[in-house]
């Protein structure tokens, strides 16, 4: 009977020893899960959060501020090709209806900017559409470095015409 109750104990003490073990294994796999999952919400809150506010805020700059139209007079510039013309009228518009006093001070440097870059393009450069918006996209880069921190947002075309 003696040995039963020795081999009854170490039966015992033997079961007891594993299941500590898997207790402490699946306590642990429950924490790394606990802290991945906080991890992941934190992680989602931190990034939707700032998108949301920073959506949020652009609509309100959006409603804040009021955009202008500032036209230029007719440009009849030659081409980089020999006897050929081009007729062209354009709107800026600005981010900032405050930066129109800007605009009108420096008017001629932007004239300027504008010709210089228009009359190095040939015809064929700016006949197709791509070019047309090539054209948009550097008169736009060209115009606001002449004013300076960036008062124009885009460029319309209002006449174009090629002789």
């Amino acid at each position: 009977m003696a040995t039963e109750k020795d081999d009854a104990q170490t039966d015992e003490e033997n079961t007891s020893a594993p299941i500590k073990k898997s207790k402490k294994n699946l306590y642990l796999i429950i924490g790394i899960i606990v802290l991945a999952l906080a991890g992941g919400v934190v992680a989602y809150l931190l990034l939707a959060g700032g998108k949301g506010s920073a959506h949020e805020s652009q609509k309100v700059e959006k409603k804040e501020t009021k955009t202008a139209l500032v036209a230029l007079d007719s440009f009849v510039l030659n081409l980089a090709e020999q006897g050929r013309f081009l007729k062209v009228t354009m709107q800026f518009e600005l981010a900032d209806a405050t930066s129109q006093p800007l605009v009108t001070n420096k008017m001629p440097q932007l004239r300027d900017a504008i010709i210089t870059l228009m009359s190095s393009k040939s015809a064929e450069s700016v006949s197709s559409p791509e070019g047309k918006l090539q054209l948009k996209d550097e008169l736009l880069l060209r115009a606001n470095q002449t004013m300076g921190n960036e008062p124009f947002k885009n460029l319309y075309f209002t006449e174009f015409v090629m002789q």
